[in-house]
């Protein structure tokens, strides 16, 4: 039997739009922040001050990391599309994925079955001796850039706790950081993506949600990508540079 098609996200008629249940005009604008009714629209429910600081942090954190494959993807673009924002920032957006930016799901997905182990110090064993018997990178762990360690992971770590949330998801990530670096033998940072799995976890948001609320933070930097690419016309040299780098080899 077909399901009913319906939504419990948003209705509107004639005079009112409905969010969640809430008035839009009369009980959101003016009374909820952008961070809030994120959450709000994710979670069914509005966040406590708790979830909704650690949230912003969260969106915050991935906004921007200069020139990334993401930002190069969208300059590109902006030159082949001027005048169309969207384009160039949807085909940026479509960079946060299993290499650059999208990792915190896959992260977030072991610690969320670390949370329901009976004994956690076993189940961080097990985990990273299963990635490394099949030679698979720790999702979450490690960074090309910043040695020895990420230095947006410590800071999001401090400010969760000062912030309130209960600690489990951050401490069992940690757990799970000092057996890779006792496996490896030398040690790999827990990146910021590692870091938000265990940050969102905190706060009750689903892991298939995390990859969405990566792409919702890039977005921002990708609007400042394309203002400056307005401007700065640097698509045309990215492309001329990546040129003159490549060299034609015939394999006749």
């Amino acid at each position: 039997m077909q399901r009913p098609l319906e939504t419990a996200i948003a209705t509107f008629d004639e005079t009112t739009i409905t969010w969640r249940g809430r008035d839009l005009v009369d009980e959101i604008l003016g009374h909820h922040s952008f961070t809030e009714v994120i959450y709000f629209l994710l979670r069914s429910r509005m966040p406590t001050p708790t979830e909704t600081r650690v949230l912003d942090m969260c969106l915050i954190t991935l906004m921007e990391h200069g020139m990334t494959p993401h930002a190069i993807v969208t300059r590109l673009t902006q030159l082949c599309n001027p005048g169309q924002p969207q384009v160039a920032m949807a085909a940026g957006l479509a960079c946060v994925g299993d290499q650059f930016a999208g990792t915190m799901d896959g992260c977030g997905r072991i610690l969320e079955a670390g949370l329901k182990a009976a004994d956690p110090a076993a189940f961080c064993a097990a985990t990273v001796t299963e990635h490394r018997t099949a030679r698979r990178a720790m999702p979450g762990f490690g960074h090309n850039l910043h040695k020895p360690d990420d230095p947006r992971s410590p800071r999001l770590f401090a400010l969760a706790r000062a912030a309130g949330v209960k600690g489990d998801a951050i401490a069992l990530l940690e757990m799970l950081a000092a057996e890779l670096d006792r496996q490896a033998g030398r040690h790999l940072t827990i990146n910021a993506t590692g870091a938000l799995a265990a940050l969102m976890l905190e706060i009750d948001i689903p892991v298939p949600a995390m990859r969405c609320l990566a792409v919702l933070s890039r977005a921002g930097g990708l609007a400042a990508h394309v203002m400056e690419e307005s401007e700065t016309k640097s698509a045309m040299s990215i492309w001329l540079n990546v040129e003159d780098d490549f060299t034609y080899r015939d394999e006749l």
